[in-house]
């Protein structure tokens, strides 16, 4: 599952990361833009990804990523959640410590590491 949570409307990284992830013979859900945190833990609720993308590129990753990982647990959703975006090195930490699993920046140009990464990640989730 593809999410871009928050006023953001520059889609096109999302939907690179989700045609990328449809090529290599994963199914996807792009839930589309400027969603609320609510919105995407129900929407992982009912679709139960073996992964969640989280697309940010405005900056707002340290105030949005916390609240959308809050309503995926009270959503019962267990699913890993991977974050992308212009996120300063600085914050990966602050991210990781939250739960997200895995950062990817501009600076992460390699589509076919990334998408062996989410496999990875995917297998490893399915096998919990």
């Amino acid at each position: 599952m593809v999410a871009k949570p928050g006023l953001d409307g520059h889609s096109s990284g999302a939907e690179q990361i989700a045609v990328a992830a449809r090529d290599s013979g994963m199914e996807v859900v792009y839930s589309g833009i400027r969603l609320t945190p609510e919105q995407i833990a129900a929407s992982a609720r009912d679709e139960d990804p073996d992964v969640i993308g989280l697309s940010i590129l405005s900056g707002s990753h340290l105030a949005l990523v916390p609240e959308v990982m809050s309503q995926l647990k009270k959503a019962g959703v267990s699913s890993p959640v991977v974050v992308g975006g212009i996120i300063p090195e600085d914050d990966r930490k602050k991210l990781t410590e939250l739960g997200v699993v895995a950062v990817y920046t501009p600076k992460d140009f390699d589509i076919a590491r990334i998408m062996r990464d989410i496999a990875e990640i995917s297998v490893k989730h399915r096998q919990k």
